[in-house]
């Protein structure tokens, strides 16, 4: 679940720009579908801001140039170049509500 500032901004953004399927449940509530999820448990970083109880929510693809070329031609802008993680290949775009996602192609198997 995201919390935004521009709740309607950002349920139009995933659905037109990232073209998330959804569900409209009334009164503007969207309910995107999301195909596949993976969970990971880390430690704590306090030097990188990452403290307990800290959750993050990231998009993986298969191929991290394409994707982001896609999603330029559609009008999103990211924050940083694509880095090498070691988990895998990572970047970053905004959305509305003035936070950022990562996206990122995994280095290891799915």
């Amino acid at each position: 679940m995201f919390y935004s500032s521009d709740a309607d901004g950002l349920r139009n953004f995933l659905k037109d720009k990232l073209g998330l399927k959804f569900t409209d449940v009334g009164g503007g509530w969207l309910i995107f579908d999301l195909p596949e999820a993976d969970l990971g448990c880390h430690p704590v970083d306090e030097q990188y801001g990452t403290k307990s109880g800290t959750s993050d929510i990231s998009f993986y693809c298969d191929d991290i140039k394409t994707t982001v070329e896609e999603l330029k031609a559609k009008g999103v802008e990211f924050n940083s170049d694509i880095e090498d993680h070691g988990y895998g290949l990572v970047t970053y775009f905004n959305v509305p509500g003035n936070f950022s996602i990562q996206l990122y192609q995994p280095r290891y198997q799915k």
